[in-house]
Order: C-alpha cells, then sequence, then structure tokens
C-alpha cells in the first residue's frame, strides 16, 4: 500500500514516530485502508489522521466487531414484568406527600436539569441541531427555546433557577452554543446554562473494517445516550452539581417537548420511597410501537429496546388484556447525585445499531449509501438502570408527559408533537 512508502519531507521526528505507530496498528488489525491516501494529504490532515488513529482502541473495535455476530441475548434472559405506581391513581394521602416533599426539594435549589441534544435534526429535514429545529408553531419557537420556557415557569413558580446542562456532540457543540449565544439564552440567566460534549466510536462495516469519512477523517458516530455517565466526568459537571448542594438530577432528551424537568411527584415518589432512580414512563400505545419498555432482566430492572425485543414480547398481555411489558422508556429520569458519581465506574455494554453511514471507497469517492451499510455502537442510557436496586417507575399520562419528535411525518412527527403540545396547553387553560 501507498501509506508503507509515505515520508515526510523536513516533517518532524514526533510525525515519524507518529505514523510509524499508526502503520503498524493498521498492519496488525487489518485496518490498513486508514492510511490508503496519506500521500494525498497536506501537513495538517496528515498529522489530524495520526492522532485519529492513535487515540483508536483497535483490541476493542475488534471485540465490538465480533460481538456483532452474537444472537439476541434476550433468549438466555428471564424476563418479567415490573412494577409501577400511577401518578393518577394514587390515594389522595400518598399524592399529596409525594407532592409536598418533591416541592421543598425543587423550592429550595436540590434539582438540576440535563438535557441530552447530540443529535442533528436530519431525520426532519432540518441541517442543523435538532434543538435548533422550529415545530411549526405560530410563534416560531425552536425546541430549545421550549424546553427554555419549562425553566421560567420553575423560576416564576418556585422562586428559584435552575442550572441547566446541555450534552451537545462534536458535530454540533459550535452551532447549538452559537444558537443560545445568538438568541441571548432565550432571556435565561446565561450563567445557569452549561455546554459539554459526549465521546465518539468509529464506525465499522459489516466486514469490520473502519470508514472513512474522508480522506484524512476517520468515521465517528456519538457513543450513545449512555456515554453521557462518562462525559459528566470528563466535563466536571457533576463536581459542578455537587458545588450547588444538589442532591438530584432530571436527565431528558431534547426532543420530548412535553418532558416535565421538575415534576414534584416524581421527586417526591423518590424521596419518600427512599429510592435513588425515579423513571416517569406512559403506556405503551401499540403493539410495535418503536419505544423501549421497561422490565426485569434477571431479576433486575431494566429496558429492552425496541430493535432488540421479541415478538412475543412485544404482543404478551396480563390478565386485564394491558401489555404486560407496556411501561415505556420515554428518558425521563431522576438520578441522585450519588448514582451520577458511582456511573463513572461502571462499564456499560456497547449495543450495534445498523445504520446508513456515508464514507469514502477505495478510489476515494464519496459514497452516500441508500440501504444500512455499517454498525455503529451505543452505550444505552438506560443499561445502568441494571446496576441499581433502588429504582421507582411513575407511570403518567402520555398526553401531558410524551411528545417526541423523531421522523419528518407521520408518527412522533412535528405535527403529532406539534398537536399533543398545543393541546397540553389548551387544558390547562380550561
Amino acid at each position: 500500500m501507498a501509506c508503507y512508502n509515505a515520508t515526510i519531507e523536513g516533517g518532524s521526528v514526533i510525525m515519524d514516530k507518529k505514523l510509524k505507530f499508526a502503520q503498524e496498528q493498521v498492519s496488525i488489525y487489518k485496518q490498513e485502508q486508514l492510511l490508503r491516501f496519506y500521500n494525498e494529504l497536506d501537513e495538517k490532515q496528515k498529522s489530524d489522521l495520526l492522532n485519529q488513529i492513535a487515540s483508536i482502541d483497535f483490541d476493542y473495535m475488534k471485540k465490538l466487531y465480533n460481538q456483532t455476530q452474537i444472537k439476541n441475548e434476550l433468549k438466555t434472559m428471564k424476563i418479567d414484568s415490573v412494577d409501577y405506581i400511577d401518578k393518577y391513581n394514587l390515594p389522595s394521602e400518598k399524592l399529596n406527600e409525594y407532592k409536598k416533599i418533591g416541592t421543598e426539594a425543587i423550592s429550595s435549589g436540590k434539582l438540576a436539569v440535563i438535557t441530552m441534544a447530540g443529535g442533528q435534526g436530519t431525520r426532519l429535514g432540518h441541517s442543523g441541531p435538532k434543538g435548533t429545529f422550529d415545530i411549526g408553531l405560530d410563534s416560531g419557537k425552536s425546541i430549545f427555546e421550549i424546553l427554555c420556557d419549562k425553566f421560567k415557569e420553575v423560576q416564576e413558580k418556585y422562586g428559584i433557577t435552575m442550572p441547566w446542562y446541555i450534552m451537545t456532540s462534536k458535530a454540533n457543540n459550535y452551532e447549538t452554543v452559537d444558537f443560545f449565544e445568538r438568541n441571548s439564552y432565550f432571556n435565561y440567566p446565561k450563567n445557569k446554562i452549561n455546554f459539554f460534549i459526549q465521546n465518539e466510536i468509529p464506525a465499522l462495516d459489516f466486514n469490520g473494517k473502519i470508514l472513512l469519512e474522508e480522506k484524512a477523517k476517520i468515521s465517528e458516530a456519538p457513543n450513545g445516550d449512555g456515554g453521557i455517565f462518562n462525559a459528566l466526568h470528563k466535563f466536571n459537571v457533576i463536581q459542578d452539581i455537587k458545588n450547588q448542594n444538589i442532591e438530584w438530577v432530571f436527565i431528558g432528551g431534547v426532543d420530548n417537548i412535553l418532558a416535565q424537568i421538575a415534576d414534584p411527584i416524581l421527586i417526591g415518589a423518590a424521596i419518600v420511597e427512599n429510592k435513588e432512580i425515579a423513571c416517569k414512563t406512559v403506556e405503551k400505545a401499540y403493539e410495535q410501537e418503536k419505544v423501549g419498555v421497561f422490565c426485569k432482566k434477571n431479576g433486575k430492572i431494566g429496558i429492552i429496546e425496541y430493535t432488540e425485543r421479541t415478538d412475543e414480547i412485544a404482543s404478551k398481555r396480563d390478565k386485564d388484556g394491558k401489555f404486560l411489558y407496556g411501561d415505556t422508556n420515554i428518558l425521563c429520569n431522576l438520578f441522585n447525585i450519588k448514582v451520577l458519581e458511582k456511573a463513572k465506574e461502571v462499564k456499560l455494554p456497547q449495543h450495534t445499531v445498523i445504520k446508513k453511514i456515508n464514507y469514502v471507497d477505495e478510489f476515494g469517492k464519496k459514497i452516500y449509501p441508500e440501504e444500512p451499510n455499517a454498525y455503529k455502537f451505543e452505550n444505552f442510557f438506560f443499561d445502568v438502570f441494571e446496576m441499581i436496586d433502588d429504582i421507582i417507575l411513575v407511570r403518567g399520562k402520555r398526553e401531558e408527559e410524551f411528545a417526541p419528535i423523531k421522523n419528518a411525518k407521520g408518527v412522533d412527527s412535528p405535527e403529532t408533537a406539534k398537536k399533543l403540545y398545543m393541546d397540553y396547553f389548551l387544558n390547562r387553560l380550561a
């Protein structure tokens, strides 16, 4: 291959060593394609590519590829249904207790919020970060502004200004921060909004080869929402939260515009029942809905993602005709700060997702595949649940808690989310 004859005219000894190391690594792990276009690059591109190669754990990537050949592990697990409390079916005495305790926690500044916003709005036909997308309200508000309105409501209702941490990705961090700057942080205190970046991991084709996004750039993708736990420590978010004497952290996704970020009942339930994690759920709408569902895996509370579930799990019903595995994961979860401190020590499993990923072929031509062509590896946020015993599920109403924006049209689209959002506020005014 051409890369083995690569020379760096007038280059430094350091560059020579980096090139030699990269050549050794790609040869040992049969990933020579990564240096295929090395001689065509300028000095900065060469340096950037060598640094990328040096950062790859090739042993781990080989392990991940081997994992793709393993069949569904659910068949070897004991899967059971899980208990929950219905937020709207609680005895009034218990409901009032949760609300009182939760309100005290919020009012005393014990809550912070993290929004996972590393994705782009590609599926929506939007060229920027998903949070900057305008869902079509008459106000023209973006998703970020809709979420920010919730913080202002808390500010007005409880007399406190909650810290807001936003997890971005390498691909959208600059645009996200710039968007907030250009919009004057939606008139929320700038010092209360902080950004941090999730990690990325290379993508593999179906033969286990690491893809090149460009001749001088390895194709990498965010490592899933579970990457948040390491990122929280890497960017000192946990320490910043602790410095403010905050005890509870609500973590949600950017694309649910009905997420209740400061629900006193959720917080109160966690405190009263002495649980370290409280998860908000809604009942599954139909058999094949593309959502993860809560269950017990070998006795531990966890989630079966829709990409991994069996038809039996999707369709199974209880004696009342309701879905046995009917509590959907809407990514609205409350963590005690102690859990987030411990989570950095937990090695979460990597899940394989098959995606369409753009790449350059052996001739240097950019390819935009029409069908899924590669493996992307993600940590799933919810896998940490299986490491914790003290978890409580609180089931709410879909029309008050869950308006996701994932598809350009049809189910879970801006159109459906907008209707749910407007109906919710009309009901509040009624």
